[in-house]
Formats: structure tokens, sequence, C-alpha cells
């Protein structure tokens, strides 16, 4: 079987529309953008076998018209969102299998963000390491914000992806990762695994490489919105906000509320 390469491609500001390729077939998930997708296929020398959909905000399926462009590609995409062009619609428990590049996925969902937004979970890839596609729900020290969900189903959809068996590799939708340890750091300033993911990030970033894929167990180590159960978590929330913590869905919400007006 061939290995599998995972490219983040970027667009916008600060989007990765990820690209799942075999040497010769490419998925792509969440293309908010057609141009650079068509532009990396085309170097690259592959073809569109299929896309994958998270959710139904335009940076994430803007492209995907012009992306298509007439093709019989298969369109991936949330059942509970109304999303044009997608072809198979799924909830929590379905099972995508794409002939080539050879691939399955299960569904979860992972409400929240959009209230229909759902992720792609690939037990194992040629090489046995498992990976997840999250959209806008879990980032790199960070989750997505609330629009259309509540606190306690992102914290639900946060907890089924902490769940995860801890190598799998977290691929995200956004390049976030430095503003949102700024944020961690503020919620837990003495977590060391922490401390030296600030300084590999910004590393990373210096030399305008993406700081993703991340992992779950390193999610679990460093990210504010997994550990809001933590005592030195809870605490920071205590004395920052002057609040009452008595319980993790108490500590979750008010770390959001605080991220959206944190600079």
């Amino acid at each position: 079987m061939n290995a599998l390469e995972y490219v983040p491609v970027p667009a916008f500001e600060d989007n990765y529309i990820w690209v799942i390729a075999d040497g010769h077939h490419a998925v792509v998930v969440d293309p908010g953008d057609a141009a650079p997708v068509r532009a990396y296929l085309a170097q690259r020398g592959w073809r569109l076998s299929a896309i994958l959909l998270t959710h139904h905000h335009q940076d994430h399926v803007g492209g995907l018209a012009d992306l298509l462009n007439g093709q019989d590609v298969p369109v991936y995409g949330p059942a509970g969102e109304a999303i044009a062009h997608v072809t198979q619609r799924l909830k929590n428990g379905d099972r995508v299998t794409i002939a080539a590049p050879a691939l399955e996925f299960g569904v979860l969902d992972v409400p929240g963000h959009t209230s229909g937004h759902i992720a792609y979970f690939q037990a194992a890839d040629p090489r046995g390491t498992p990976h997840v596609f999250c959209g806008d729900t879990l980032f790199a020290c960070g989750c997505g914000r609330l629009f259309e969900g509540t606190p306690s189903q992102m914290l639900t959809s946060l907890d089924a992806l902490a769940a995860l068996p801890g190598t799998t590799e977290v691929h995200c939708a956004h390049e976030y990762t430095l503003s949102n340890i700024r944020f961690a750091l503020a919620c837990e300033p003495h977590n060391a695994a922490l401390q030296a993911w600030r300084d590999k990030a910004s590393e990373l970033r210096a030399r305008h490489q993406p700081t993703l894929p991340t992992t779950i167990a390193h999610e679990r180590a460093v990210n504010p919105f997994l550990r809001a159960g933590e005592t030195a978590v809870q605490a920071s929330l205590r004395e920052q906000l002057h609040e009452t913590v008595p319980d993790r869905l108490t500590a979750f919400t008010l770390m959001r509320e605080w991220k959206n007006r944190f600079r």
C-alpha cells in the first residue's frame, strides 16, 4: 500500500485546506477557496477524487463549486447542515470509504462551533498512525467559538476528540496556534509542556512552517479547553475572573467567554 501524504494547503489569512494523497489521487478537506487547491493539485499532478466537509462556514465550503467545476466527485458533509453540492450526508457513527487514495473514516458529531459540525477519524494510515480532521472544533491549544452550539455541547465534542488515541494526528483548519498559546499560558502559566510548546511553535512560525498537525496526547497536555478540570486552570479562572468555578462545565464556559475577549 502506498504511503499517504497529508498536506496543509494555506488559504486566506490563516486557513489550512488539508489534502490527503497517495501520489496519484487526492481527497480535499474543507476547500474554502478553490484556487490554491487547484494550483497545488496541478503542481503535484494529483487528481481530485473526493471532498470532505466538516461544517457550513464559507471559509470551509466557499471554493466547493469552483473546485468541482462539473466533475463527478463525491462530496461528503454533515447531515445536519444545508450545504450545496453535498452528495453524501453524514452523522455520528457513519463510515466513509474512498477507493483512491485508500481511505476509511468514522464520522463523529462534534457540535458547538456550528450545530451540525462533524469530524472524520481515520483509525490508521498505512504506517498505523491515526488521524482526525476536526475543522473548527479543536485547534492547537484552543477550540472554536460557539456560534451555534452551547458550552455543554462543545465540551462534550471536545471530550469525544480527547478520547481518541493519543497518537492521533490532529488536522485542524486554522493556524491560530501562537495566539492560542498566549491565552493558554494565561490559564496555566506554570505548565512546562506548554512553555516548551510556545518556544517550538514560535520557531516553526518564524520559519513560515505550520504548527500542525498536533496530536491528541499533546493537546491533552497543553490545551486549556481539554484541561478545564485541572486544579491549576480553575485556580487561574478564579483569580483572573473573580468567579466561582464549581465544575468543568463552568470552567469551560468561563474560559471560552474569556478567550472571546482576550487580547
